[in-house]
């Protein structure tokens, strides 16, 4: 079922943050089942808009989004867009230093950040699985 007052408020975030005024075909429909609560699959051709079905209902949603992403360049370039935009965001990846990796963590765990991007080794950290525990 349509909740017209949830897809006004995705459109006036997809406009503050992003500079959009209407989703692209398929966005919409994804959005609104992950502000149901139901799974979602999205497969869209590269450039479609994949990323802004999960950041807006993150925008909506209480809580921290993890994406786990194996690539480096996308994480920095996400990352770095989003904080742009005002979104706090931070990556977990092997270009941190072990100090960078801590101080995101412990910003993290302070709430300071909305999006995190993780590569997939870092889920099998102990500091990383400790993180997720708290």
């Amino acid at each position: 079922m349509i909740d017209l007052s949830k897809i006004q408020e995705a459109k006036k975030l997809l406009k503050q943050y992003f500079g959009y005024d209407e989703f692209r075909q398929g966005q919409e429909q994804l959005i609104e089942a992950a502000l149901n609560g139901q799974d979602v699959l999205g497969i869209m051709p590269t450039g479609a808009g994949k990323s802004l079905c999960f950041q807006i209902p993150t925008l909506m949603m209480d809580g921290i989004t993890l994406v786990i992403s194996p690539l480096i360049s996308l994480m920095k370039d996400q990352v770095g867009t989003l904080n742009q935009a005002g979104i706090h965001a931070a990556f977990l990846n092997s270009s941190l230093t072990q100090g960078q990796y801590h101080t995101a963590l412990k910003y993290a765990m302070q709430g300071r950040y909305k999006i995190i991007y993780v590569a997939p080794e870092r889920l099998e950290t102990e500091g990383f699985i400790n993180f997720c525990a708290k």
